[in-house]
């Protein structure tokens, strides 16, 4: 019997031709499709093959983190989350509104894997394995993109229960990058890359997939930049995965960006924090103790903030929307 397959977005946008082939496609594989609104978004939104809920809708779902969540921040993709959980899904997919999916986007996901496998502790760059290009995703510590690369010559079973897909034409990449080189990129079809315990990279949210057992690591930060809410997400839900054995992958380009207007500046300016803290972050989440197994990973996320509040990288606020989304999450799972 196939898995229960849900797929995420949040917008403020009217359906676009990205939201729409993603309501045909997830309507023709028998997925439930999911928008979440915001303050700015239409009033008048109407997709078919698409639930979407405005904020009037997200206030009457019971959940408290439709109440405590912030406005205007991506974030409250959150609730989109607990939805899908509350419909039963047992695999979730999310992505953002200007992702196109590739056909290969709706091929069945798989959990356990044989791929590449990285073992060597410290920061890597995934991009490097799928492109020869001077590339790196959003979130890698500068003082890594001049790193030396290695290729992995090992190929290994793992059980990758988060799944990082790559974005072609305009991919993940932080200001910098975009500032200063050159877009399109498309990557080259490479074999999946599994990450070993303590090997660190970014993942992002917009196209990533999440099997049962990790949906409580889907959580997003809400007290902290836009641009580094999902990045920060990452290193915490990786840090979480070791302790119960799971590897992160990523695998080929199975969406291209056609990028929403930014403001590259000010894009800059919201991932300062990252440029500054993410190393911080690492040190910080390598040496918090957490107890293994699949039980213990509130826990293991409550004492993974709690360090992180403690060293000022987020508001004592975290703390109180994170203890709300476990409490929905606890009478959903």
């Amino acid at each position: 019997m196939a898995e229960k397959i849900a797929l995420i977005v949040t917008t403020i946008a009217s359906p676009n031709e990205v939201l729409k082939s993603l309501a045909q496609g997830s309507s023709l594989h028998s997925w439930d499709f999911i928008a979440i609104g915001d303050i700015s978004s239409p009033k008048d939104f109407l997709l078919e093959g698409c639930d979407y809920y405005d904020m009037n809708r997200q206030m009457t779902t019971g959940l408290l983190t439709a109440q405590i969540c912030p406005v205007r921040h991506y974030a409250r993709k959150n609730i989109g989350y607990l939805l899908a959980i509350k419909k039963g899904a047992e695999i979730i997919v999310e992505t953002d509104d200007d992702n196109f999916p590739k056909e290969n986007f709706w091929l069945k996901r798989q959990r356990i894997k044989n791929s590449r496998f990285v073992e060597d502790k410290g920061w890597v760059n995934v991009y490097r394995y799928f492109s020869d290009d001077q590339i790196w995703p959003r979130g890698l510590p500068l003082s890594c993109i001049k790193k030396e690369f290695q290729e992995t010559k090992i190929i290994k079973q793992s059980d990758c229960p988060i799944q990082q897909g790559l974005a072609d034409d305009n991919p993940d990449v932080d200001a910098i990058y975009r500032l200063v080189s050159t877009l399109p990129v498309k990557f080259k079809h490479a074999k999946d890359i599994a990450l070993g315990k303590e090997v660190w990279s970014p993942f992002n949210s917009q196209n990533t997939t999440w099997w049962k057992e990790t949906f409580p690591l889907l959580y997003l930060p809400a007290y902290c930049s836009f641009r580094m809410t999902d990045i920060w997400r990452s290193f915490i839900a990786q840090r979480i995965a070791w302790e119960n054995g799971w590897s992160v992958l990523y695998h080929n380009a199975t969406v291209y960006q056609e990028r929403n207007q930014h403001n590259l500046m000010k894009d800059f300016a919201d991932e300062i924090p990252g440029y500054l803290l993410n190393e911080k972050i690492q040190k910080i989440l390598t040496e918090t103790e957490i107890k293994s197994g699949t039980k213990h990973i509130p826990d293991a996320m409550r004492l993974c903030y709690g360090r992180l509040i403690e060293e000022k990288i987020f508001d004592v606020k975290e703390m109180e929307i994170l203890e709300v989304w476990l409490k929905d999450l606890e009478k959903l799972i």
